[in-house]
């Protein structure tokens, strides 16, 4: 239960923080993506299951607020969650390597998704435009901002996984 709430407030969090004060820190139009961020942390971190789940969660939440299709935001999180659950069995929270490139693959597979379905199919032939000026700056400035918010997500998830070892050898 207190792992539900503790992740509940971190989605709204991160969600206000990208939705407002990133918005007022954005470079040329281009905000990191704090959503993607946390849902391939606690996907390699605590696996499918989670990353699923809190994908769904924070995709939900884009298109309440700013999808025009309801849905569509939440599969692509959903399935950044899970695919980053795979690599829960090789996760070691003191290597930040693979941590990094799993969220670079994320965000270039969530924006490269994003351009197909939203600018593609309508007939917005400027790959190279959107891959320099939207992609790659949305990716670079993601990566800076995870460098900061990955250890607070570990160290919360680690803070939360100490508190249910402790509540489970109450009960052994």
């Amino acid at each position: 239960m207190k792992r539900t709430i503790v992740v509940t407030i971190l989605i709204i969090i991160c969600f206000l923080l990208q939705s407002t004060v990133f918005h007022a820190l954005a470079f040329n139009g281009i905000v990191p993506n704090l959503l993607i961020v946390l849902s391939a942390s606690f996907g390699f971190m605590r696996g499918e299951k989670s990353g699923l789940i809190i994908g769904f969660v924070c995709g939900l939440l884009v298109d309440i607020f700013f999808g025009e299709v309801i849905g569509f935001y939440s599969l692509l999180y959903m399935y950044a969650g899970y695919t980053n659950g795979k690599f829960n069995h090789i996760f070691f929270p003191e290597d930040v390597k693979l941590p990094m490139a799993l969220i670079i693959c994320s965000d270039f597979c969530y924006s490269m998704i994003c351009y197909l379905l939203m600018f593609l199919m309508r007939t917005r032939f400027h790959f190279v435009h959107y891959f320099l000026h939207i992609i790659l700056p949305e990716i670079v400035y993601t990566i800076v901002v995870t460098i900061f918010l990955y250890p607070a997500i570990l160290w919360i998830n680690r803070k939360l996984e100490e508190n249910e070892k402790r509540s489970a050898k109450k009960f052994v």
